[in-house]
């Protein structure tokens, strides 16, 4: 399979995401640069963490018009593999490739740390390689962070099991001392309802190798991999 690396002007964890999979997963990979209008030939793409064009107006709200966002809502629509990565989680939600929104933290701190996610969908293409609410140390990096939905969108993206990922403490406890950021229901991470669409907060591709702490974000990104094989 063939991975896909989209480059916003001021993302910053592109060439992160890039060696995860070239180096640590040993797919073949290429950067897409964000005035690309095709993205065929990819099996699934991504779209890295940072600062798509300085978060002016809101985090990921200019990013959405880059020409490479009609070329890559054509790859979904097509049944391709998509996973947006913090910044990445935020254009999803600004392009409704994803339902809800990022808000900044409750706090309004930048928060850069790791933290405890409870696997609440093991069935997803992005997380089938792990357990049923298995526990990983993943890194987050953000200032917008905390998850938002209306009362009838969460509702009906938690009745659809589209959660893939909450806050938890080691043990697993979904608690608010364990909420970073204020999320509802302290989710971390979501799928859409087709299951080819993933956001997430945490950075897997920051922790692919024990050296960097943890490498439970491996099984995240090997999942895709997996499931397409």
């Amino acid at each position: 399979m063939k991975f896909g690396v989209v480059i916003f002007p001021g993302s910053n964890c592109d060439q992160d995401a890039y060696f995860a999979v070239r180096n640590v997963l040993k797919q073949p990979v290429e950067y897409i640069w964000h005035q690309e209008t095709d993205v065929s030939g990819f099996d699934c793409i991504i779209l890295p963490g940072g600062f798509s064009y300085g978060d002016y107006l809101r985090t990921g709200a200019v990013a959405k018009f880059s020409p490479v966002m009609n070329a890559v809502s054509e790859h979904v629509k097509k049944g391709g593999r998509l996973i947006g990565i913090c910044n990445g989680f935020q254009i999803l939600c600004e392009s409704g490739l994803l339902p809800g929104t990022l808000i900044p933290n409750t706090g309004l701190r930048f928060i850069c740390k790791y933290v405890n996610v409870r696997v609440a969908n093991y069935k997803t293409d992005f997380t089938n390689l792990c357990s049923d609410g298995q526990v990983l140390s993943i890194p987050i990096a953000h200032h917008g962070g905390n998850y938002y939905a209306d009362s009838e969108m969460l509702k009906q993206i938690e009745d659809n099991n589209q959660v893939i990922l909450r806050y938890c403490d080691e043990a697993g406890n979904v608690t608010a001392e364990a909420n970073p950021n204020g999320s509802l229901n302290n989710i971390a991470g979501i799928v859409n309802e087709k299951g080819n669409v993933a956001g997430m907060m945490p950075h897997p591709e920051r922790a692919v190798e024990k050296i960097l702490g943890s490498d439970d974000g491996k099984l995240i990104l090997q999942s895709i991999v997996e499931r397409l094989a």
